[in-house]
């Protein structure tokens, strides 16, 4: 079987195009640069992915589509019309590429989506799940929800399968942003001013983890037009993680205490409210619909997925 895969040379796509390497699956990646593109991965695309883009050859003889593309949540977004930039790659792009699959006999079409589909936060212990009535609130999460309603209406028109899989957080080896400055915090010994930060929750998807459910929707009869939530099965206060990667890499955190209200003022006095949102809300994924479908459970713990990364880390 040929498979394409879109953004085939980043955090997911590297780690999901090993894996199939290492099945025997023959891999077309559609990526905007070789640069350090895995050996034996044909390479479908090496510009950027448009509205325009023809995908007759990279196509050809491919019978699943996974695209992993996107333009991507940024904190700073300066663009003055950001929504419409999101548009561009995350819905037109996406359904140029789907359109085409379609008519060129692609039989099963899987994207990855966002939890920000969902929404931005959660109540302790009232998770998202994959039936919520959507509430995107930012351009990122908005476009990637119109894409996800985009397919869904072309599944319904061609006959090709479509699998949205929403993932919250995802950390691994090799994972940026958020997760990796926190990561920094520890190897610096930074004193962290989060020791209060206990009754928050949040859910966290490990890279293998998230590789293996895309990996089962690949050609799972009841994964078809389906929508699907992913997480390691266990929600955690930003306190209680930061321990654990630090026990993951054997450094101690290093936390004391703050009144939540008064980290709340200081992140608002210095414009850092999303930030505290992020860092000290919570945001939790219910995967029972996952687990019930599909009969997939989470292949790592938590702590397994905090030790790989940590274990990535020190090997660089």
């Amino acid at each position: 079987m040929t498979m394409l895969v879109t953004g085939a040379n980043g955090f997911v796509g590297t780690a999901l195009c090993t894996r199939l390497l290492k099945e025997n699956v023959t891999v077309r990646g559609a990526v905007r640069s070789s640069v350090q593109l895995l050996r034996d991965m044909e390479i479908a695309h090496s510009d950027e992915i448009t509205a325009q883009t023809d995908w007759a050859a990279p196509l050809w003889d491919v019978k699943t589509v996974v695209h992993l593309a996107a333009r991507v949540h940024v904190m700073s977004e300066h663009s003055e019309d950001a929504l419409s930039e999101f548009r561009y790659i995350n819905v037109e792009a996406t359904l140029n590429l789907a359109r085409q699959a379609a008519a060129l006999g692609v039989k099963r079409f899987i994207f990855l989506s966002s939890i920000k589909v969902n929404g931005e936060s959660t109540e302790p212990g009232h998770a998202y799940s994959a039936d919520d009535i959507p509430a995107p609130a930012d351009a990122y999460g908005i476009s990637k929800y119109e894409a996800e309603q985009a397919l869904l209406n072309l599944a319904a028109e061609t006959g090709m399968e479509v699998v949205i899989i929403r993932p919250p957080l995802v950390y691994g080896p090799g994972v940026k942003a958020n997760f990796a400055t926190m990561m920094r915090w520890l190897d610096h010994g930074i004193p962290l001013p989060l020791a209060a930060v206990t009754d928050n929750r949040r859910s966290l998807v490990a890279l293998d983890n998230l590789v293996d459910l895309i990996v089962t929707c690949l050609d799972h009869p009841a994964a078809a037009n389906e929508i699907f939530l992913v997480s390691d099965g266990e929600d955690i206060s930003t306190a209680d993680l930061l321990r654990r990667m630090g026990q993951a890499s054997g450094k101690s955190a290093r936390l004391f205490f703050v009144p939540l209200p008064l980290l709340r003022l200081g992140a608002a006095l210095l414009n850092k409210s999303s930030f505290f949102q992020r860092l000290c809300g919570s945001l939790q994924v219910d995967i029972h619909k996952t687990q019930r479908i599909l009969g997939w459970s989470p292949k790592i713990t938590l702590d397994e997925g905090l030790r790989r990364s940590a274990q990535a880390k020190d090997d660089v």
